[in-house]
């Protein structure tokens, strides 16, 4: 018997910037939340990051939202974080572990945190990242600590261990969830669940994947062999036999 999405515990959040994709999986009630960041943002072409949010929150006025600060000092990403949570009572505010010159963040995680903001932190990619973010969060107030297990496994490294590692972690901060990110195959979401994942954001390509979960393999085979064939075709690929070579029939080989 092949995997089911239903015995899955983990949590789908959906990874993008486009709003009409955006509005489309708003209605898959297998979304539980989204997330987004400037990369994305610029690459779908939101010119107004106020204007987007605000129309993204139309689209999902309950489900979590993630939002990104810029700045690269530590008073102005307050500033921005503080600004940005209060679009939203949904929305969580994604700040980076660190600066760009490599200093963290820990203090002003700590300062929103305990001032009830719901933040995502976020790009972290060691363990004692995690140790650190947890250390700054505030007890009773949600949050999303977002580890770069796709990244992670760039680097020739086994995420899972890591991952299975900081759940452990994070059990001291029962309102922080864990967030796989960047999953680069949808094997990913079972890894996730495996080791006590909270939550994984997917991108729409890798979500439009979860139809061939638990797929039968000799069926997904043939499907595989009429997509190269029907392609083929549609290209109106020809492959002339030589003068000399003429065609020759194939008997049936005895096993």
């Amino acid at each position: 018997m092949g995997p089911h999405l239903d015995q899955l515990g983990i949590k789908l959040f959906a990874d993008g910037a486009d709003l009409i994709g955006i509005a489309q999986l708003a209605a898959d009630p297998r979304i539980k939340g989204f997330t987004t960041n400037p990369t994305l943002m610029r690459a779908a072409g939101v010119t107004d990051y106020r204007a987007f949010a605000h129309d993204l929150l139309k689209l999902v006025p309950t489900r979590p939202v993630c939002f990104e600060v810029f700045a690269d000092d530590l008073p102005t990403m307050a500033d921005q974080a503080r600004e940005i949570a209060s679009w939203g009572e949904n929305v969580f505010v994604k700040v980076p572990v660190s600066t760009t010159q490599g200093e963290s963040c820990a203090p002003i995680v700590a300062a929103l945190s305990r001032e009830g903001v719901k933040l995502n932190v976020t790009a972290i990619m060691t363990i004692e990242q995690v140790t650190e973010v947890r250390d700054a969060l505030a007890p009773d107030v949600a949050a999303i600590v977002s580890v770069f297990a796709g990244r992670i496994a760039d680097t020739g490294r086994d995420p899972v261990p890591h991952m299975a590692q900081a759940v452990e972690i994070l059990r001291e901060r029962p309102k922080a969830e864990l967030l796989w990110a960047s999953p680069r195959e949808l094997l990913n979401l079972f890894h996730a669940d495996s080791v006590g994942c909270h939550i994984i954001t997917m991108t729409p390509d890798l979500l439009k994947k979860l139809s061939v979960v638990g797929h039968d393999l000799d069926t997904f085979s043939r499907e595989t062999v009429a997509m190269f064939r029907t392609d083929a075709l549609a290209a109106g690929y020809d492959i002339p036999l030589s003068a000399t070579r003429k065609p020759r029939r194939f008997a049936a080989v005895a096993g």
